[in-house]
């Protein structure tokens, strides 16, 4: 069980849950240095790496690969990327390479923020395809590997989901009543349970769902 860490992987580091990881990463004695490739440029910072790279087209060979463990809030919605496929490929296929290059390199665990409701069999796309990203990352065997499945998550994005936001004033109005599993999630608490579960680095699959987020402090 680990408790600390020379080097971080951070992938979806300008994300509304990302952000919070990194914001928290960087605040952290334990972690020496977060790498986070992004598509455009961070903030600089002394512990932070930040490779620009083309997520569709990942190099292959870098040293930053070699990491203690990573976390992959990588995430977009069907109506941003434009259609279904273009939505797979950023759900899917992008946090899936990431994941084959960071195992390739030796890095042993991997922390995904998933979707509640993510199943392979699933009817709704949605939740198909985070189904089959767990799925997938469960046959890849990482020594620890945490799927963690929020609700509808709330904090400030720097882009406008309307329906989103729609359905964040109505779940804040009910909220007293509803089931934990239905209530809205805030990224900071997202994200401080990404970080302890790569930190902790547990054996096996650990899955923590929407209602347990919720309880972690």
């Amino acid at each position: 069980m680990k408790h600390g860490m020379t080097t971080l992987l951070l992938a979806g580091a300008t994300g509304l849950v990302g952000q919070a990881v990194l914001k928290q990463c960087l605040c952290d004695p334990r972690i020496m240095q977060v790498v986070a490739p992004t598509r455009r440029a961070l903030p600089a910072h002394p512990r932070l790496l930040n490779p620009i790279v083309d997520f569709s087209a990942l190099p292959e060979d870098a040293a930053w690969w070699k990491a203690d463990a990573v976390i992959c809030t990588l995430g977009t919605t069907i109506r941003q990327a434009g259609s279904k496929e273009a939505f797979r490929q950023v759900d899917h296929h992008y946090p899936l390479a990431l994941a084959t290059l960071a195992q390739r390199h030796g890095t042993p665990t991997f922390a995904l923020t998933s979707a509640m409701g993510a199943d392979p069999e699933s009817r709704i796309f949605y939740s198909r395809t985070k189904g089959e990203l767990e799925r997938d990352l469960s046959a890849m065997e990482f020594s620890s590997l945490t799927l963690v499945r929020p609700g509808l998550l709330g904090g400030e994005r720097t882009t406008a989901r309307p329906m989103e936001s729609f359905a964040m004033t109505v779940l804040s109005a009910v909220e007293p009543v509803l089931p934990q599993r239905y209530r809205v999630v805030p990224a900071e608490q997202v994200a401080t349970v990404l970080l302890r579960s790569a930190l902790l680095a547990l054996p096996g699959i650990q899955i923590i769902e929407s209602a347990a987020i919720l309880h972690e402090d």
